[in-house]
């Protein structure tokens, strides 16, 4: 626990916040080394450890591919999660006051996960996705259910420039009586990105109001690209 907690707390957590509290977004530290990106990478074909794949294209998601894992979940995979989350709780806690919501979240991830069981959101939620030439995902959200944490990460398992070309992570942010703002992030090999599950707290002239935000993936223009999807809630 403690290598991945060192490699969580390596980030500059005043930077990460105060890049969140403007964007919705921010880049997190190298997660995971070319070792262990290339270890998760290869999971992907076993089936055994998948309880559902979705092709994007079919649902008008996008087009590419993407797999839920199993619970329990292969390491670091769980680690993460929980390296992450006591860093995730503050910010979470501090965009829910500000929004006049009641925070609903305990101080560990095994808390949390037990009240999503207790709702009925007992399906696992940890997601790695296969991006080929020309795929995308298009703009959306990652709900699941009644219960959720307003933030997740993103970890990218490819070198961007070598394995892959394109391929930028989006949000867009939907601004209370304003057009819509779009950011976009090329993700380092291994490196994380956290970003707002639904929405985030914006000023107004009445104090603060709830800004949606959604994500996508732009279009791989050539190579492949794998990503690992860590989701803090589990799904309906």
């Amino acid at each position: 626990m403690s290598t991945w907690s060192d490699r969580v707390d390596s980030g500059d957590w005043t930077a990460i916040t105060e890049e969140l509290d403007e964007y919705g977004g921010a880049l997190l530290p190298q997660l995971l080394d070319a070792g262990e990106t290339a270890r998760i990478r290869a999971l992907y074909p076993r089936d055994e450890l998948f309880r559902s794949t979705i092709t994007m294209g079919r649902h008008r998601f996008g087009e590419g591919e993407y797999r839920y894992l199993r619970a329990p979940y292969p390491e670091p995979i769980d680690e993460l999660k929980r390296a992450l989350y006591p860093r995730l709780l503050p910010i979470a806690l501090n965009w829910w006051t500000k929004l006049g919501r009641d925070p609903i979240w305990p101080d560990t991830l095994d808390e949390w996960l037990a009240m999503c069981h207790e709702a009925g959101q007992t399906k696992s939620t940890a997601i790695l996705l296969k991006y080929g030439e020309k795929d995308w995902n298009a703009l959306h959200r990652d709900l699941y259910g009644d219960l959720v944490f307003p933030l997740q990460v993103v970890i990218n398992l490819n070198e961007p420039g070598v394995d892959h070309t394109g391929g930028e992570f989006l949000l867009l942010e939907q601004r209370p009586r304003a057009q819509s703002r779009g950011t976009a992030t090329l993700l380092p090999h291994g490196h994380g990105y956290v970003f707002t599950t639904r929405d985030r707290p914006v000023r107004s002239q009445r104090g603060w109001s709830a800004a949606p935000v959604r994500h996508g993936v732009s279009a791989i223009r050539s190579g492949e690209r794998h990503t690992l999807a860590l989701v803090f809630h589990d799904a309906a």
